[in-house]
C-alpha cells in the first residue's frame, strides 16, 4: 500500500504546497554512499506521475490533480523536485548507510545512536492554492493508513483556519512592499494555546525540506504561522469573490481594498509616500492588538504577562448578609507560570520601566496594564468606570453585576488574551457548579415477569450540586439571600433561572412527565449525559435487580461464569465459556448481544453451548432461528450435529423446503432452524407464523444497510432474544454498529438520522475524540470482542488451528457436476488400462474445477458473480473478515489458470492488493513479490500461490491465514504448503482452512483422509492415483452427487 505525504514548504519568496508518495520496495542489493557527492533518489519514492495519480483516485482524491496535468509528458509541468533531509540507519565500520521508510523510523530517530539525516532527492507535485483547499477540504480527520503524519498535520492546521475565520479572527493588512493580504489575529489564549500545542506535535518531517544540505530547519512556529497565514488569506478571497469591493473615497484605501478583494494576492500600487500614511493609520488602528500580531518575519511578539481580573467573593462570617460585597481585583499575571501574580497597586507605586521581582524582569509593566483596562473596558461597564481613578486597582460589584460578570464577560475577556481567576465551582466547563438531579431508582417486578430494555423504572428525583443533595428546606434557605450566586460547601454557585425553576418543580414534587426505563438507565450508568425535568444528571444510584444488571453488564467479567453442558460433545476454552455465559445473562435480562471474536476464537461452539445450555435448564421452550449467509447453513448443521448432537435442527434452503402450516407444525419439533438473509425476506410471512424464542444473526454484518429488504424483514421478525454474532469489528463501521445493535436493541442508539448527527459525522469526518468515547461507552456493554492477540486468549490457542470449511453446489455447479459424472463414467466403463487410468484422473480435475467454480471448468476469462460458486461465495466472506482485521493471507491452488481468474476479483471486490505466484513467475519476479508480502508494512494482504511453485521453499511467515482452496488430497503436500506461514520466525497463531464442497467427491475423499483408514496411507504415498484402480462401481460410490450439496 502507498502512503501520501504533504508539506508546507518556504523557499525564498516562494511559498507552496506538495504532495508525494512513498512506498515499499526491496532494496537490499542497493547501496548508498555516506560521503556521495550528489543526491540519490530516495529509493522508496513514487517516481512515476500515473502511480501518484492513481494513489489520489483510489483515495477519493482524483478530482484534485487533472487527467491532462497526469498525462502531460513534459516533467516540469508536474513534478517539483526537492531536497529533503531524512533518517538512515549507518552501518557499522562503513561509509554505506540503509534508508529507512517512514513507517519504519517513526519512534527510532533518538533511540538509535546510528541513525542520521542523510539528504535525499524527492519529487512530488506542486500545488495551485485551488488544488490545495480543495485537497484539505476532501482529507478525512479519522485516522486512515494511506496518509502520512505530515499531511494529516497539515489538515488540522487548515481546520483551525476555518475556526479562525468562523469567529472573524483575522484582520486586513500591507507591508512596506505594497503586498496586501488577510493575516490571522491570536490574540485569545485558545489560539495561542493552539499554537504551543501544533509546535509540540509537529511531526519533524515536516521541517525535513532544505535547499542546501547546511540549511537550519525553519523554526516550526514560523512555519506553522506562515502555513496559517496563507491558507486563510486564500480562503477569505475565496468567500469575497462574489462580494463587491466597498467605495472608498480616499484612492489608496480604494486601491487597497482592492487588493485584497482580488482573487489571488497582490500588490496594491501605491506611492511610498501613500504606503507610509496607509501603514502608519493601520498601525494606530491595531495598536491595543500589536502584540497578537504576526510579525513581517512571521513570529508572535512573544508575551511574558498580560492583565488579569481576579473575582473575590464577599468575605466574612455572615456571608448571606453582604452577597453584595463582591470584588474584581486587577494583577499583573505571569503567562509561563499563571500563578505569579502582582497587584497592579504595587506597580503603581513603582512606576518604572522596569520592574524586578526575584528573577524576574518585567519590561514596562504599566503599558501592559493601561493595554489591557483599554481593551477591557470594551466589554465590561464596571471596568470602564474604575478608570476615572488616577491609579486603577479593582472595581465594586454587587451580586448581579458579578453574575453578569460570569455570564457575559469572562469569555469576552478570555478571547481577548486576558487572564481570568474565579472562585471555586465558578469556572466554565467540567469544574462548573451547577443545579442538578439525582436519580435513585429500581425496578419494581411482578412474580414471573422479566426485566427487559423497556420496563419502567420506580425513581426518586432529588436536587443536587454536585455530590451534596438539597433538601427543600436546603434550597429555600438558598433562594431566601436573593443573590444570583450562592455558596454551598466552599464551592459557589450561579442560579439560572431556568434551573431554580426545574429544581423547585422536582422538590414540589411536581410531575416532570418523564417515564425513565432500563434502557435509559444503562445510558446513565454509562456516563452519558442527559437531562432529566431540564436538569443535567450528576449522579445515578441504582438497587435491587437493577443494580446487579448494571454492574455485571459494564464489567464481563463479573458475569457467572457456567460449567459447559453436559451434553455438550467437545472441550470449551475458558474465555469460550465465558463468552455463551455472557450470552446466557443477556437473555436472561431479555437483552441483545453481539459477540464479536476475531475470527477462529469459535463463535459458532460458543452460541451452540449457550442453546444447549437453555435446553438442560428447561428454558428453550420454543425453537431459535439462526440466521446466516447461504455459503455456510450446511457448516452449521455439521456443527450442531458435531457437538450437540441433543438439540433437534433443520436448515430451511432449496425448492423442497416447507412452507406456511407444514412449517409451522415442522417448527415445534425443532430446537433450531437455520436459514439463509434472503430467505428471510422471501419466506418473511412464513417465519413470522412462528413464535421464535431466539433470532441469531451470523456474519451479522450482512444487515449493514439499513434499507436493504432482507435487514427489515429480519427486524420485523419477533423473539424473546436476540444475539448478533460477527468477526469483523464493528466499531470500526459505524453505520453497520448503528444496524446491528437497532437489531439487538431497538431504539437504543436512537433513529439513524439521530446517530448520524450525533456520532457518524463528527467522528468519521471531523475524528472527534469525545464521541467516539462516548459511544464506546455506550455500546461497550452489548458487544463481547476478544482479540486472538490479547494475552488471556492467546495461551489459551494452539499454535496452528485446522479446520474444514464446507461449503455447497450452486445449482450451476451442480449440474455441471452431474453431467460430467453420467458422461464419464459410461466412457471410464468402457475402457481399460491406461487410457481409464488417464480417463479417471480428467475426470478428477474437472470436477474440482467444477468445485472452484463454473468458469473455471467453462475457461471463461473473468469471473463475475461469487453466487455462482459456494467455495468462492465464503472464501470473499472470510476474507473480508481477515482484510478487515488487519491480518494477512495465503491461497493455495493447484490450478494457476484457477489463480489468474481469482486475483483480479479479489482485488476488485475487497479493494485490496493482491499477488499471485506460479510456475510462470520469473525468479525475480517471485523474490519481489516475497519481500513485498514479508516486509513492507502496508503490503498486500492477499497471496494466492501455485501449490507447485509456492507449496516448497518459501518463508511467508507474515500471513496468519493459510487457505487451501482446491485440494491437493495428498496430506504431505498440503502440510508443506502450510509450513510457508507455519514455520520459524511466526510469531502468531496459524489458522489453516480447508474447502470441501459438501456431498461431492471433495467431501468423501476428506472423510477417508480423516478417518486414518489404509486408503489414507496410499493416497499420502500415491497422491490421486489410487482412485484410478477403483472398478467402476466403487467409483461411482464415490463421485456420485448428494442433494445436500446445493445451496
Amino acid at each position: 500500500m502507498s502512503i501520501l505525504h504533504g508539506s508546507f514548504l518556504i523557499k525564498k519568496e516562494e511559498k507552496y504546497f506538495i504532495i508525494w508518495g512513498e512506498k515499499w520496495r526491496n532494496i537490499e542489493k542497493e547501496k548508498f554512499d555516506l560521503e556521495a557527492e550528489f543526491l540519490y533518489i530516495y529509493p522508496f519514492l513514487i517516481e512515476d506521475k500515473q502511480e501518484l495519480g492513481e494513489l489520489l483516485k483510489q483515495n477519493s482524491l482524483g478530482g484534485i490533480i487533472s487527467d491532462e496535468a497526469i498525462n502531460n509528458e513534459d516533467p516540469e509541468s508536474f513534478w517539483q523536485w526537492e531536497m529533503a533531509l531524512f533518517p538512515v540507519q549507518k552501518k557499522p565500520k562503513s561509509k554505506t548507510v540503509i534508508p529507512l521508510l517512514y513507517e519504519h523510523y517513526l519512534g527510532i530517530s533518538n533511540k538509535l545512536s546510528s541513525v542520521i539525516l542523510y539528504p535525499w532527492d524527492v519529487c512530488g507535485v506542486k500545488l495551485s492554492m485551488d488544488q490545495l483547499l480543495r485537497l484539505l477540504q476532501q482529507l478525512p480527520l479519522n485516522k486512515v493508513d494511506y496518509i502520512a503524519p505530515d499531511l494529516r498535520f497539515w489538515s488540522h492546521v487548515y481546520r483551525w483556519s476555518l475556526d479562525l475565520i468562523c469567529r472573524q479572527k483575522f484582520i486586513p493588512s500591507i507591508d512596506e512592499k505594497n503586498n496586501c493580504f488577510w493575516q490571522p489575529l491570536l490574540d485569545s489564549n485558545i489560539d495561542q494555546g493552539r499554537l504551543a500545542h501544533f509546535i509540540q506535535l509537529m511531526p519533524s518531517i515536516c521541517r525535513c525540506y532544505v535547499e542546501n544540505e547546511d540549511d537550519p530547519n525553519i523554526p516550526q512556529q514560523k512555519l506553522i504561522l506562515e502555513f496559517l497565514a496563507t491558507i486563510l488569506d486564500a480562503q477569505i478571497r475565496c468567500l469575497l469573490t462574489n462580494i463587491s469591493t466597498p467605495v472608498n473615497n480616499e484612492l489608496m484605501v480604494q486601491t487597497w481594498l482592492e487588493s485584497l478583494n482580488s482573487e489571488e494576492k497582490s500588490k496594491c500600487h501605491l506611492s511610498s509616500l501613500d504606503n507610509k500614511r496607509l501603514q502608519m493609520a493601520f498601525d494606530n488602528w491595531t495598536l491595543p492588538i500589536q502584540e497578537n500580531l504576526i510579525s513581517s518575519d512571521y513570529q508572535l511578539v512573544k508575551k511574558q504577562y498580560r492583565l488579569c481580573f481576579k473575582l473575590q467573593p464577599p468575605s466574612g462570617q455572615n456571608q448571606t448578609d453582604n452577597y453584595d460585597n463582591w470584588k474584581l481585583d486587577y494583577y499583573l499575571q505571569a503567562i509561563d507560570n499563571p500563578d505569579f501574580l502582582i497587584p497592579t497597586e504595587q506597580i503603581w507605586l513603582h512606576p518604572h520601566p522596569q520592574l524586578e521581582i526575584g528573577d524576574r524582569i518585567i519590561d514596562n509593566p504599566q503599558e501592559i496594564i493601561l493595554k489591557g483596562l483599554g481593551l477591557a473596558a470594551k466589554f465590561y461597564e464596571p471596568i470602564a468606570e474604575s478608570l476615572q481613578e488616577s491609579m486603577p486597582n479593582y472595581c465594586s460589584l454587587n451580586a448581579i453585576s458579578a453574575y453578569q460578570f460570569i455570564r457575559s464577560a469572562v469569555w469576552q475577556l478570555q478571547d481577548n488574551g486576558l487572564g481570568i481567576i474565579l472562585p471555586n465551582g465558578l469556572n466554565s466547563g467540567v469544574d462548573e457548579k451547577r443545579l442538578g438531579v439525582k436519580i435513585e431508582a429500581k425496578v419494581n417486578l411482578k412474580k414471573g415477569e422479566r426485566l427487559n430494555l423497556n420496563t419502567l423504572l420506580n425513581y426518586n428525583l432529588k436536587v443536587a450540586v454536585g455530590d451534596k443533595t438539597l433538601t427543600k428546606k436546603e434550597f429555600q434557605n438558598l433562594l431566601a439571600q436573593k443573590s444570583p450566586i450562592v455558596e454551598i460547601d466552599g464551592q459557589w454557585l450561579a442560579l439560572q433561572p431556568a434551573d431554580v425553576k426545574a429544581a423547585e418543580d422536582i422538590l414540589n414534587n411536581t410531575d416532570s412527565g418523564t417515564n425513565l426505563t432500563v434502557e435509559d438507565a444503562l445510558r446513565l450508568s454509562s456516563g452519558n449525559s442527559e437531562t432529566i425535568a431540564k436538569l443535567p444528571v450528576v449522579a445515578f444510584e441504582s438497587s435491587g435487580a437493577l443494580a446487579d444488571l448494571i454492574n455485571s453488564i459494564n464489567d464481563n467479567q463479573k458475569v457467572e461464569v457456567l460449567s459447559s453442558p453436559k451434553d455438550f460433545q467437545g472441550t470449551l476454552r475458558p474465555y469460550q465459556e465465558l463468552g455463551f455465559s455472557w450470552l446466557y445473562f443477556l437473555q436472561k435480562w431479555n437483552l441483545g448481544g453481539c459477540l464479536a471474536d476475531d475470527m477462529g476464537l469459535g463463535k459458532t461452539i460458543q452460541l451452540i453451548a449457550f442453546i444447549l445450555t437453555l435446553k438442560e435448564k428447561k428454558e428453550l421452550n420454543k425453537p431459535s432461528l439462526i440466521v446466516a449467509p447461504t455459503s455456510v447453513l450446511n457448516n452449521w448443521a455439521r456443527e450442531i450435529k458435531k457437538f450437540a448432537p441433543s438439540l433437534n435442527a433443520l436448515i430451511h434452503h432449496g425448492d423442497n423446503r416447507s412452507k406456511e402450516k407444514e412449517f409451522v407444525k415442522t417448527s415445534k419439533k425443532l430446537d433450531i432452524i437455520i436459514t439463509s438473509y434472503s430467505l428471510v425476506y422471501r419466506d418473511f410471512d412464513t417465519l413470522n407464523l412462528v413464535e421464535w424464542q431466539g433470532i441469531i444473526l451470523d456474519e451479522a454484518q450482512n444487515i449493514k444497510n439499513p434499507q436493504a429488504k432482507q435487514t427489515q424483514a429480519v427486524h420485523e421478525l419477533n423473539s424473546e432474544f436476540r444475539i448478533a454474532l460477527t468477526g469483523t469489528p464493528v466499531e470500526n463501521r459505524l453505520s453497520e454498529l448503528w444496524s446491528i445493535l437497532e437489531f439487538l436493541n431497538p431504539g437504543y442508539l436512537g433513529t439513524q438520522q439521530f446517530f448520524q448527527r450525533r456520532f457518524t459525522l463528527p467522528i468519521e469526518k471531523y475524528g472527534d475524540q469525545h464521541s467516539l468515547q462516548t459511544l464506546r461507552s455506550l455500546v461497550q456493554p452489548f458487544i463481547l470482542r476478544r482479540l486472538k492477540t490479547d494475552k488471556n486468549i492467546i495461551q489459551d490457542l494452539p499454535e496452528k488451528q485446522e479446520m474444514n470449511v464446507y461449503c455447497g453446489l450452486s445449482s450451476e455447479q451442480a449440474q455441471l457436476y452431474q453431467n460430467l459424472v453420467d458422461e464419464s463414467l459410461e466412457k471410464i466403463n468402457e475402457t481399460t488400462g491406461i487410457k481409464r487410468h488417464g480417463l479417471v484422473l480428467t475426470l478428477l480435475m474437472k470436477l474440482k474445477q467444477v468445485c472452484n467454480h463454473p468458469a473455471h471448468l467453462l475457461k471463461e476469462e473473468k469471473l463475475n458473480f461469487s453466487s455462482r460458486s459456494g467455495k468462492l461465495l465464503r472464501l470473499e466472506e472470510m476474507l473480508e473478515e481477515v482484510v478487515a482485521e488487519g491480518d494477512r493471507s495465503l491461497i493455495f491452488t493447484q490450478f494457476a489458470e484457477w489463480g489468474n481468474l481469482l486475483q483480479p476479483y479479489l482485488r476488485k471486490k475487497l479493494g485490496v492488493e493482491v499477488l499471485f505466484l506460479s510456475g510462470s513467475t520469473k525468479t525475480e519476479k517471485r523474490q519481489e513479490m516475497v519481500d513485498r508480502f514479508q516486509n513492507d508494512p502496508q503490503g498486500p494482504p492477499i497471496f494466492i500461490l501455485s501449490l507447485k511453485a509456492g507449496g516448497t521453499g518459501l518463508n511467508l511467515t507474515r500471513a496468519n491465514h493459510v487457505f487451501h482452496y482446491d485440494r491437493w488430497w495428498n496430506p504431505a503436500v498440503e502440510n508443506q504448503a502450510t509450513d510457508r506461514a507455519y514455520r520459524i520466525g511466526q510469531k502468531q497463531n496459524v489458522q489453516v482452512h480447508k474447502f470441501v464442497c459438501s456431498g461431492t467427491l471433495e467431501e468423501k475423499i476428506n472423510d477417508i483422509l480423516e478417518s486414518k483408514q489404509q486408503l489414507a496411507e496410499q493416497t499420502i504415498n500415491s497422491g490421486e492415483d489410487w482412485l484410478t484402480n477403483l472398478d467402476t462401481d466403487q467409483l461411482r460410490e464415490l463421485l456420485i452427487l448428494e442433494r445436500s450439496a446445493i445451496i
